[in-house]
């Protein structure tokens, strides 16, 4: 490998928004540093089910076919 082109590989502490820690390496900061996430797999609603929307396409459908019910596309 060249010297010098590849970035500095190092221990960093990872804190999860619940508190909790853990050590990883990264190539971010510099060694010992603490990297705090504000969104992870322990808070966010991609990864625990929670504020997911359900779509109403059944009221979707019924103005749609409210609104443009009574237009023919002109086979007959």
């Amino acid at each position: 490998m060249k010297s010098g082109t590849h970035p500095d590989y190092h221990f960093i502490t990872v804190q999860m928004t619940d508190g909790t820690t853990y050590q990883t390496r990264s190539t971010w900061g510099s060694e010992g540093d603490t990297l705090q996430l504000e969104i992870d797999p322990t808070a966010h609603p991609a990864w625990t089910g929670g504020n997911s929307r359900l779509l109403d396409t059944g009221g979707q459908v019924a103005r749609f076919n409210k609104r443009f019910g009574g237009l023919s596309l002109g086979k007959k």
